[in-house]
Formats: C-alpha cells, sequence, structure tokens
C-alpha cells in the first residue's frame, strides 16, 4: 500500500482551489460581520454528551469518536459546528437579548453524505439565538442568499418546508417513535407506496393528510392547496401563516421560492421552518438552515435560534471562478535598497512578487509569473516576460 495514498472521500486541497475557497471564507465572514455577526472558533472535539446534546441521532452516526487519554472520557470529532455554537451561546456569552454569532471551520463525518461528497466538509456559518419570530428566519435566509451572490452564484432556488406540519400530524395520530420515523423516512424520501402502507394503520384523517404531504410542494399556491387539504389543528395553521408571510416578504429576494411540506431534513433538530438553496449544475443543496428553538432547552437554557451553514467545497464547484492576476517575478538581490523598495511597495499594493532564488533558473514557469522586474534607466519597472 502507498504511503501517501489518503482515505476514501478525503482530500488534499491544492493552491489554485485552496485560495479560491480561503477567498470565499474571508468575504463570507466580512459579509456576516457586516450584519453583526460575531465569529466563535469551536473545538475541533469535545466529549460526545456536549456535542451531541440534541441533535438526533443522525449526527451520532456521522460522528468519529475516540477515547480521551487524561480523562477515559469518550469524545468526539464535530460532524457539525451549529451545536457547538449553540453551547456558546448558552453557556459562555450568557446574553439575555438577540445574539448573532458566525463560524468557519472543518467538520468529519464517518461516511460522505452522498457520491463524490468530502468527509470533511469545510462549513461556514451564521446563527441567530434570543428571538422566536420570523424577522429572524428571514435575515438569515436573505444573508444565506447574499454570500451565495458574493460567490457569483445567481440563479437559485430558495425550498422552504416546516417541519410543526408533519409533527402535528403524527402527534395527533397518536404514534410511537418507531413508527413516526418510518412515516418521516417514507416523506422525506417521498416513498409514495412505502407511505401509503404505514398510513394504513392511522385513522382516516391524519393519514390521509401525511400522505398528501409530498405532494404539497411548488410555489405560494402550494400553501393554499394544503389550508384545504390538511386538517384545521391550531398548530398547522400557524406554520401555514408563517410560510405564507415567508412568501410574501421574499418576493424581491432575487430567487426562485419554493414551499415544500414534505421537507423533513433535520427532523429530530429543527422545530419549525426549515430551508435550502439549490443551484444549476448541483445536485446537492448549497446552503442548508432552519429553526432549531430545542437545542437550546438540551443545554439547559432555551432559547430560540435559527441559521444556516454551507460547505465551501460544495460551493466552489460551481462558484463563478475569479479573474487571478499572475505573480510578478523579481530577481533575487537582497542588498539592492531600490529593489526591495519596490517590491515592498507592489506587496502592498495587493500584488504577488515572487523572489527569483538562485539555482532554479530551468523551473522558473512552476512559478506562474507573467511578468518580471527588471531595471530599466536606472529604476526597477514591470514589464512583460
Amino acid at each position: 500500500m502507498r504511503k501517501w495514498l489518503l482515505p476514501e472521500y478525503i482530500e488534499d486541497i491544492l493552491p489554485a482551489p485552496a485560495r479560491r475557497i480561503e477567498a470565499l471564507r474571508r468575504g463570507m465572514l466580512d459579509l456576516f460581520e457586516a450584519h453583526g455577526y460575531q465569529l466563535v472558533v469551536p473545538p475541533l472535539l469535545e466529549y460526545v454528551e456536549s456535542l451531541l446534546t440534541g441533535t438526533g441521532h443522525d449526527l451520532d452516526l456521522r460522528t468519529f469518536k475516540l477515547v480521551d487519554q487524561l480523562s477515559g472520557r469518550t469524545m468526539g470529532l464535530r460532524a457539525d459546528i451549529t451545536p457547538q455554537v449553540a453551547r456558546i451561546d448558552a453557556h459562555l456569552m450568557n446574553r439575555r437579548g438577540v445574539n448573532r454569532l458566525c463560524y468557519a471551520g472543518s467538520v468529519l463525518h464517518t461516511l460522505p453524505a452522498g457520491i463524490n461528497r468530502s468527509r470533511e466538509p469545510l462549513q461556514i456559518g451564521a446563527e441567530i439565538y434570543g428571538h422566536a419570530g420570523i424577522e429572524s428566519d428571514l435575515e438569515v435566509q436573505r444573508m444565506m442568499l447574499d454570500a451565495l451572490r458574493f460567490a457569483g452564484i445567481d440563479r437559485m432556488q430558495l425550498d422552504i418546508g416546516h417541519v410543526a406540519v408533519f409533527r402535528s400530524l403524527v402527534r395527533r395520530a397518536g404514534v410511537g417513535p418507531e413508527v413516526a420515523d418510518e412515516l418521516f423516512r417514507a416523506v422525506q424520501a417521498k416513498d409514495m407506496p412505502a407511505l401509503a402502507r404505514h398510513v394504513q394503520k392511522l385513522d382516516r384523517r391524519n393519514g390521509a393528510a401525511l400522505l398528501a404531504l409530498p405532494e404539497l410542494a411548488g410555489g405560494a399556491g402550494a400553501l393554499t392547496l394544503a389550508a384545504r387539504r390538511l386538517p384545521d389543528y391550531p398548530e398547522i395553521r400557524r406554520a401555514l401563516s408563517q410560510l405564507r408571510a415567508i412568501a410574501a416578504a421574499m418576493r424581491d429576494a432575487g430567487a426562485a421560492i419554493c414551499f415544500d411540506l414534505g421537507e423533513l431534513r433535520g427532523l429530530h433538530y429543527h422545530s419549525g421552518v426549515v430551508f435550502a438553496v439549490y443551484a444549476e449544475g448541483c445536485a446537492n443543496a448549497l446552503a442548508l438552515g432552519g429553526r432549531y428553538d430545542e437545542v437550546g432547552k438540551a443545554f439547559g437554557r432555551a432559547r430560540p435560534a435559527t441559521g444556516f451553514s454551507m460547505d465551501l467545497r460544495e460551493v466552489l464547484a460551481v462558484a463563478a471562478a475569479p479573474t487571478v492576476m499572475a505573480a510578478i517575478l523579481a530577481p533575487y538581490k537582497p542588498r539592492d535598497a531600490a529593489l526591495q523598495r519596490r517590491i515592498a511597495a507592489l506587496r502592498k499594493a495587493g500584488q504577488a512578487v515572487i523572489v527569483d532564488l538562485p539555482g532554479h533558473e530551468k523551473s522558473r514557469a512552476e512559478l506562474g509569473c507573467d511578468r518580471r522586474l527588471r531595471r530599466v534607466d536606472g529604476i526597477w519597472k514591470i514589464v512583460r516576460s
């Protein structure tokens, strides 16, 4: 076995894409900061008790675990940064009002989320804590779209769902956790034959409503259809009202809006509105988010919360390629004060200047320089190579 081979679905990022990813990371964090979001940097690993609190079974399966040599306790390598940020809000910052936080860093997954997807996503995201209204949902949705536009992605579709609808139906039907999970998987996969089998065991009213969920998708008209086909439960009325308000507020968002009441991603984690962004050229969602008010309870401090995250690797695959100016080659003359001043001035202005170290004349082409510094009439000038 070749010692330099990496594990499956783990890969290096080479200079050109690494530069683009870093530019995306910096630009998006600057965008978040301009909206009042403060950067936090959680640790790569924690005790699993805090890392997985309130996150559901799916995240547990995705988390690498190891034994801490100091304490003997089980630790986990984070598979999602969002629960860590919730912990920071609940236990370290202790703010009573609205708290806006953002983050960026690697996460690790035991298995890839899909074909050709990395087990080490580069996650970046933003969260709002302390506000329970749809105004905060709208804020993070708009900022999420702005972040993707910063990456040069213009043609986007924003899919929006609400897990409270499904939760209301299974609770009213009186089903246990196992049956609820089976119904969840069938609705989420839009597996109509499986869903039809499962709802046969339920009362007619709630069974018919669950069977309708995968079909209640589309524009704002899907919400009108949902009001007619779903039971008039208070929690369903409230969910549909929130979705209608979002539909009205996001008309000028610059993205196609699609509502999908069969979208149940993160059922055991999210508590209300959920959303995802899709773009041409990418089969997977570029960004995912939603409301997760119940996570704060698991940390011992109930705090309403909403936010989103994305994988910069996925964004890079469909982002517009920036115009990158090649570097300038400078001769190796450390005692030439005029040359050193010229190099320093160019670098301060944002230009890349590479010093041509002695003995490597034959490999200059590998440096990627299209210009060079040359002394002309006693002045160091930039000329084409």
